[in-house]
């Protein structure tokens, strides 16, 4: 997609629904019926990208940070701090949720988890709610507040800083909204929304703060003194 142009988050008029329609993978164990939908995408989102991470601590699966157009230009610099990350433009929150439950059941579900979404779409408390529950009981979701089309705050970021508070043992938030105010051309594009080159670093570099949560504590073994 054309980084910058405002993104339709309607199917334009005169588009044929053949050519625009992106089918998620469903998984027989999903119940949502909404992942069990196709949802129709313009024909400039382009497909999934993905990237691996450079490292990682052998034997552990790398954090999996999920995004949209916005997360296109981060892409390499996340791989780089270590994340296995995995953007798509007009991405919105169900398709999050298939890919989630896809890992899940393929049995590559990290410890981690970050979500970055809601230009495209809206974010409700029912989908961070399912999203917990496919992360049931000792996985961490990272939530990034997301700016809305022309910048500035929404409704998302409410239900996601709603969220978090609530639930503080299974919920991380990263507060992109409130850490990005006041900068307009320098990280963002004239829609508000996409980032720069520079904006891409800084972002990057943002959510390089979840890496602490990445990984469990790995256990401590206790030493028994053998006596005689």
């Amino acid at each position: 997609m054309v980084v910058g142009r405002a993104l339709p988050r309607l199917l334009p008029a005169g588009l044929s629904v053949g050519t625009v329609l992106c089918v998620l993978a469903v998984l027989p164990s999903a119940g949502d019926a909404r992942r069990q939908m196709p949802i129709a995408r313009p024909a400039g989102c382009g497909g999934v990208q993905e990237v691996y991470p450079a490292h990682h601590p052998r034997g552990r699966i790398p954090p999996l940070a999920i995004g949209d157009s916005t997360m296109l230009l981060a892409l390499d610099q996340l791989a780089a701090e270590g994340f296995d990350a995995n953007a798509h433009g007009c991405r919105q929150y169900p398709e999050a949720l298939a890919l989630v439950a896809q890992r899940k059941a393929q049995g590559r579900l990290p410890h981690m988890v970050l979500i970055a979404l809601g230009g495209d779409g809206s974010v409700t408390h029912a989908d961070i709610g399912e999203t917990i529950g496919l992360l049931c009981c000792t996985r961490l979701l990272v939530i990034v507040t997301n700016r809305e089309l022309g910048g500035g705050s929404g409704q998302d970021a409410v239900t996601e800083r709603e969220e978090a508070a609530k639930h503080p043992g299974r919920i991380k938030l990263l507060d992109w909204v409130a850490y990005a105010r006041g900068h307009g051309g320098d990280w963002f594009q004239p829609d508000g929304l996409h980032l720069t080159d520079l904006g891409a670093q800084v972002f990057s570099r943002f959510l390089d703060q979840a890496m602490r949560w990445a990984y469990p504590p790995r256990k401590k073994h206790k030493h028994h003194r053998r006596t005689t």
